[in-house]
This record gives structure tokens, C-alpha cells and sequence, in this order.
């Protein structure tokens, strides 16, 4: 796995001119702080019943629930200026049954000759299951932190992703989560607009907002919404929900036929959101939160990154209903990007620490 220069100042600002600590003032101090949220503490929400899920200690940054129960987990990322804890390791793809009693995870073996297990590195996936029920896997993948989509298609029975293609393309050059709508047709959000880690940072720096968001199908790329500071999850059911991590922001989208969007409201938060899941029973979206930026971008062991899970009723009314369902400071839960549910279970992951299973 490449790294970054030491003497590089990475994308969230962690080096410049070999001086961490310089730049980190730098940047919290003369960014606007409400964007990161700096100030901002945790008051705890508990839910009843959770338990770690056996087998993931190293990130759970985006998950996928099929309707059978079974989970793709997302896990080992690595993303400059962010902690990872087995950084000289590739990711991996692991698989969970909800319907066992005790769930714990499987890695997917992947096969397919052309494919790199050496500089996996997933981020954002998302399913398609056909008419013939074949689920398809999208994995949004930054092999030395390029960004590409591996198209793979679940063998339920030898627990395995056979790989089926590698998707690169000019206006998908720094995806952070995506959304499928075919087997080789997707929305996916760029976090950035810049390819250049300097030059990153200082678009997170400055508040650039120039990330967006495109739609992919073989034979038609578009960039379709745009204007974002940090464009982070993207979900669909039917209209999409895209999130806007330092704006705080949530913004729901029309879909037409010809994949354009446009736009229809969004509401405002005291965290940073990352990934939406979609509860496909009621249609509420159910958010993975930082509520403290600075912690989750410059990492503490002594002060850790908190955790918040949003849900979210009735989005397109006038009120929409908006529950902290969780919150923790971090001594529990590191970080928390994703969540979703399952027959009154909730599931939440991580950018790179453990993943937490509680009933509702």
C-alpha cells in the first residue's frame, strides 16, 4: 500500500511541512469551527441490548442488508489522514447472517484472475439483485488511493465474490459511497473535486464545495448535482438522499427517467453526516454520525471519536421526525459511519473500529 510523504500536506491537513501539530491549528483554527463541530460533546442515548460483532476490529465503513438477512460488510479502509488500525493489511469484504442468534462475520473469499487482492481497499458498496435474483456487489475502491468500482456477483454457496469487472472513469476520481440502480449502473458521490492531496486540503480547508455527485451506466456518464462540501452517502427509495458531510446536510433529490435530479429540500443537523441506509418496510433513512469532526479527522486514542445514529421519519413533510436513536462518546464506539436495520435489530459500523449490533 503507497503512502503519502510525510512532508505532503494529506488531504485532512495531518502533515504540513512535517509539523502535524502546526497544521492542525492551522486548519481548526482558521477553517470555521462549526464545520467541524469542534466544541461539540455527546450526551448518551443507550439502547437496551448491543454486542460487538465477532470478527470485526479493524472498520465497518459502509454495510449492505439483502432481504434475507444477510450482510456485505465493508472493512479495512484506508484513507489519508484518517486512523486505521491495520494499515498493512489489505480490505476485505465479510459477510453476516442476521438470522442467527449470535451473528458473527465470514470474509468473502474473491476470485477472478485480474483482480488485486493486494491493494484492495473498499469504501462505499452497495447491492443489485436482478430479476433472476443474482445479487450483484458494488464496491467503491481506492487501489493507492485511486478510486475505482468493482463489479462482483455473490456466489451464495461457496461464500465468495467472483469479479467481474473494474469501472474507472474521468469524472469518477475520488468516490466515497455509490448506489445501484442496475448491475453496472449507479449514482456515486465525489468527496473532492481535486485529485492532488494538497490541493485537497485545501478545498477541505476552504470550504470549496465542489464535490458532486454522477451517474454511471455503460454507455452515458453524468455529472447530475453539485455545489457540495464533501459529498459523502448517497441512498435511493425511490427519490435520492445524499449527504453533505461538513455542510451538515441532507438533500433529497427527484429521479427521472433520464437519471437527471432535481432538487427537493434538505434539512440541517448538529453532526457530520456520513453514510443513509434506507429501511425498505417504512422507508425512514437511518444515519451514521460524527458529531465531533476534529476528533474523527485528527485522531486521539486518550479522547476518541464519538459515535451518533439518526433516524429520520417522514422526510418529505413538513416536520420530518428526527430521533437520536444512539450516542456514545467513543469509549465504546469509535467513529460511526453506517446503520441499519433488521426486523427490530440495528447494526452500526465504523471507519475503523468495530462494529455494534443492538436490538431496538
Amino acid at each position: 500500500q503507497s503512502q503519502l510523504p510525510d512532508s505532503t500536506l494529506n488531504i485532512f491537513g495531518q502533515t504540513l511541512l512535517d509539523g502535524g501539530t502546526d497544521s492542525q491549528c492551522f486548519i481548526l483554527c482558521f477553517s470555521p469551527r462549526t464545520r467541524f463541530n469542534v466544541f461539540r460533546e455527546v450526551e448518551p442515548v443507550e439502547l437496551p441490548n448491543c454486542n460487538f460483532v465477532k470478527g470485526i476490529e479493524a472498520g465497518s465503513e459502509d454495510l449492505e442488508i439483502l432481504s434475507n438477512g444477510l450482510v456485505f460488510v465493508s472493512s479495512g479502509l484506508k484513507y489519508p489522514g484518517l486512523k486505521s488500525f491495520e494499515h498493512d493489511k489489505p480490505g476485505k469484504i465479510l459477510l453476516m447472517d442476521l438470522n442467527e442468534e449470535e451473528p458473527t462475520v465470514l470474509e468473502l473469499r474473491i476470485i477472478g484472475s485480474k483482480f488485486d487482492l493486494s491493494s484492495f481497499n473498499p469504501h462505499g458498496i452497495s447491492t443489485f439483485t436482478d430479476e433472476d435474483n443474482t445479487v450483484y456487489l458494488l464496491v467503491v475502491n481506492h487501489p493507492d488511493f485511486k478510486s475505482t468500482v468493482e463489479l462482483f456477483k455473490f456466489q451464495e454457496e461457496e461464500k465468495s465474490l467472483l469479479h467481474l469487472k473494474t469501472i474507472r472513469h474521468k469524472l469518477l476520481p475520488n468516490m466515497n459511497d455509490i448506489v445501484a440502480v442496475g448491475p453496472e449502473h449507479f449514482y456515486a458521490t465525489n468527496d473532492h473535486y481535486f485529485l492532488d492531496p494538497f490541493l485537497k486540503s485545501w478545498e477541505l480547508y476552504l470550504g470549496l464545495a465542489w464535490s458532486n455527485v454522477v451517474y454511471y451506466s455503460p454507455n452515458e456518464v453524468q455529472m447530475v448535482a453539485d455545489g457540495y462540501d464533501f459529498a459523502n452517502g448517497i441512498n435511493i427509495s425511490p427519490d435520492v438522499y445524499v449527504a453533505e458531510l461538513m455542510a451538515h446536510k441532507i438533500h433529497v433529490y427527484e429521479k427521472h427517467a433520464n437519471w437527471t435530479l432535481t432538487p427537493l429540500k434538505h434539512l440541517d443537523f448538529n453532526t457530520l453526516v456520513d453514510n443513509i441506509s434506507v429501511d425498505p418496510v417504512t422507508g425512514d433513512l437511518w444515519v451514521g454520525c460524527h458529531p465531533n469532526g476534529k476528533k474523527i479527522f485528527f485522531y486521539d486514542p486518550k479522547n476518541p471519536p464519538p459515535s451518533e445514529v439518526l433516524r429520520i421519519q417522514d422526510i418529505l413533510s413538513e416536520e420530518p421526525k428526527v430521533t437520536v436513536v444512539y450516542a456514545e462518546n467513543g469509549t465504546v464506539l469509535q467513529g460511526s459511519t453506517v446503520a441499519s436495520v433488521y426486523k427490530g435489530k440495528l447494526l452500526i459500523g465504523t471507519v475503523f473500529h468495530k462494529a455494534l449490533y443492538c436490538e431496538l
